[in-house]
């Protein structure tokens, strides 16, 4: 008997919906969910989504054919609603035969039509119930709903708060992302009503992903109070470990963290080989409607170089460390089949302990 026949199965909404074997995700973490990481989870039975806004178009096309060469399983792409050139990822995706759009911004209802009529399935990415609202009344597939608890960009209100309200409000498949690692939380969010987990902290630190050991070090020796959300880096609440670059910018006044931010400007210009006038122009464009210093405009257009600097450099000195609370709590790096297969029988031995209600 195989082991694929003997291990746990919780059949969801999502594992119908996408046809994986376990209804829990890996999230599209830019210059972390590459066709190795992604590649791995799909083999594993979860669904891996692949990371594209650190990629340009033929990069892309490149790494979802990378990844077909190593699984015959579902796998998603992640994709910015407002790039330039999303149109033409949407092509890549559709040519390429992907299984799952999904996206960090709300896409347009047009582009969840287009999607659909060619039978990818769509789920985007949501901080709120009105946007979950939006979406599934656009055509969504189906949601994953980030609590405050989650890494990068987040929100306010926790998961345990933010989860329950959303499926309550729609009709279509949630997946719960914010503060899940592990079986126990698994079988919390299926008690919710959700459809499944969506975890990016939990399989950044596994040995299939490609993130230099310093880095993972750093994750491992984290305390849940070392992870902080701050608006020092690009104005926006972005929840991440706290380093030294972090510090610097909290406590710096307007014209040294200007100073500040120009100096690492200069420095990732040359790495990113972007010109001055495109990144105050990207600055700008983050700029737009939001109140920040002219120190987090120009930070919030190297945010990505930021992050490059870590995830695949392994700088932990002048570096973003996009982290989840959970980092807290981890303490290993399992493979991505080990760490799926741990997930899968503890949610089955917490559901086996459950008394039965008469």
């Amino acid at each position: 008997m195989t082991a694929a026949s003997t291990e746990p199965r919780i059949e969801t909404a999502l594992t119908k919906l996408v046809g994986v074997r376990h209804p829990v995700v890996q999230t599209g973490m830019g210059w972390v969910a590459g066709p190795r990481l992604v590649s791995a989870t799909a083999n594993a039975g979860a669904l891996g989504i692949l990371a594209s806004a650190t990629m340009t178009a033929t990069e892309l096309r490149r790494a979802v054919r990378e990844v077909k060469s190593r699984t015959g399983a579902p796998f998603g792409v992640n994709l910015r609603a407002d790039a330039a050139d999303a149109r033409e990822r949407v092509r890549i995706i559709v040519d390429e035969g992907v299984r799952v759009a999904s996206f960090a911004l709300a896409p347009s209802r047009e582009l969840i039509a287009e999607l659909k009529d060619a039978g990818v399935v769509v789920i985007p990415s949501i901080g709120a119930r009105r946007h979950a609202e939006k979406v599934a009344a656009w055509g969504a597939d189906a949601v994953i709903v980030q609590g405050g608890e989650g890494g990068g960009h987040t929100g306010d209100v926790a998961t345990t708060v933010l989860l329950p309200q959303v499926v309550d409000a729609v009709d279509i498949p949630v997946i719960a992302a914010g503060g899940f690692h592990d079986g126990r939380g698994l079988v919390a969010a299926l008690a919710y009503g959700a459809a499944g987990v969506a975890m990016g902290t939990r399989f950044l630190l596994t040995s299939d992903s490609t993130v230099p050991d310093a880095v993972k070090a750093k994750y491992l020796e984290a305390t849940v109070k070392d992870v902080t959300v701050t608006t020092a880096v690009d104005g926006l609440p972005h929840r991440m470990l706290r380093t030294d670059l972090v510090t610097a910018l909290e406590s710096a006044g307007r014209v040294r963290a200007l100073t500040h931010a120009i100096r690492r400007a200069s420095a990732f210009r040359k790495i990113s080989g972007l010109t001055w006038a495109q990144l105050v122009r990207d600055g700008l464009a983050t700029k737009h409607g939001k109140n920040l210093t002219w120190s987090q405009t120009l930070l919030a257009a190297n945010t990505p170089m930021l992050l490059r600097a870590s995830m695949v450099e392994g700088r932990t000195d002048l570096a973003v460390m996009a982290s989840g609370q959970v980092a807290g709590v981890i303490e290993d790096l399992p493979s991505c089949e080990e760490l799926v297969t741990r997930v899968m029988d503890e949610a089955a031995r917490v559901l086996a302990a459950l008394p039965s209600v008469q």
